[in-house]
């Protein structure tokens, strides 16, 4: 079983120490006996331990920079939701095919940060512009949140503002089972929480550091019983020899082990597996042992639009993979209902 994330060395901003949480932070690590470091900015965070670049990846992965959001204007976060809501970023797993790996290059460390009332403040300005539509907010863009909120409590806080909120609702997707903190939190279902599901193969092989299948299942059981409207994301579909098995399988699982009145208002998200040349290189520097296939003559090219195309499945198997989950959707969860398929 995966132990909730602990890290191994922090770093503090001086300003985050103007922030209630900020000091809340310090005096836990403190009682903790974690190393603390002061660093002007996150972009200062220079010289972590390590004799290579393999073992400074991975002590990255392990600290957590305590600091303040500086830009609060959110970036747009579809087809999930209208915007991204930042409460965190980066991430302590260790999944060998995820995009953070180029956004957040040499910097894998994870983030929070303290000034969580000023993020509600924005959120509240582009409420009030899109009012009386409703305003969805995803604050799982740049990180797996639920991996790192049993210290910060911050998504925690992001949750009960929303339960109160008249036009505006929170979602957000984990591979975490430490939900036990959210449980008891006033939602007032506002809050989809998903979790992303995959075939045992791929969180097997592809995803270390995450939690495995069956605790995934058992924490958004826990989830349904808190009341909360669940999702799943299944991403990224991957293509492996026993694929069509695997994935059912996984649906056989969520059926046999999801109460029933978790199944009356589900959500489904299907994602493909892509990658871009420059995640390629990455990848391969950091899990040189990956069995992550990423052959560009195999798949077809996409134009992104920030200028770098991803390679992305062939229409044909794109096609298959939509029939065959959607399949499974409709025979093991009749009364859900798939969002989108990307």
């Amino acid at each position: 079983m995966v132990k909730p994330f602990i890290p191994e060395l922090v770093y503090i901003e001086p300003r985050a120490l103007e922030y209630p949480l900020g000091r809340e932070l310090k005096a836990k690590f403190e009682d903790m006996g974690i190393e603390i470091r002061e660093t002007t900015s996150h972009n200062q965070v220079r010289n972590l331990p390590g004799e290579n670049d393999f073992q400074k990846y991975r002590m990255a992965k392990s600290t957590l920079v305590v600091g303040v959001r500086k830009t609060l204007k959110f970036d747009t976060s579809k087809p999930s939701a209208e915007y991204a809501i930042p409460l965190a970023t980066g991430c302590m797993g260790h999944c060998h095919y995820c995009y953070l790996q180029t956004t957040m290059g040499s910097k894998p460390y994870i983030r929070t940060y303290v000034n969580v009332e000023e993020v509600f403040e924005s959120a509240e300005q582009y409420m009030k512009e899109r009012a009386p539509e409703i305003t969805r907010f995803e604050a799982s863009c740049t990180s797996d949140i639920v991996g790192v909120d049993h210290l910060t409590h911050s998504l925690k806080r992001a949750i009960e503002y929303f339960g109160q909120s008249e036009y505006g609702k929170l979602r957000f997707v984990t591979k975490f089972a430490h939900v036990d903190h959210l449980l008891d939190a006033k939602h007032n279902g506002r809050t989809r929480f998903r979790f992303s599901m995959n075939a045992d193969y791929v969180i097997k092989y592809l995803e270390p550091g995450t939690s495995r299948l069956n605790e995934r299942i058992e924490a958004a059981a826990k989830v349904a019983k808190a009341g909360y409207p669940l999702g799943f994301i299944i991403a990224p579909i991957y293509l492996y020899e026993d694929w069509k098995e695997g994935y059912k399988e996984l649906f056989e699982q969520l059926q046999d082990k999801l109460p029933d009145y978790a199944t009356k208002d589900l959500t489904f998200e299907l994602i493909q597996h892509r990658f871009t040349k420059p995640a390629k290189r990455v990848i391969q520097k950091n899990y040189p042992m990956t069995k992550l296939e990423m052959d560009e003559e195999k798949r077809k090219y996409k134009w992104g639009k920030y200028g770098i195309g991803k390679y992305v499945y062939q229409k044909e198997e794109q096609e298959e993979m939509k029939s065959v989950l959607g399949g499974y959707i409709e025979q093991y969860f009749p009364e859900a209902s798939l969002e989108y398929f990307t």
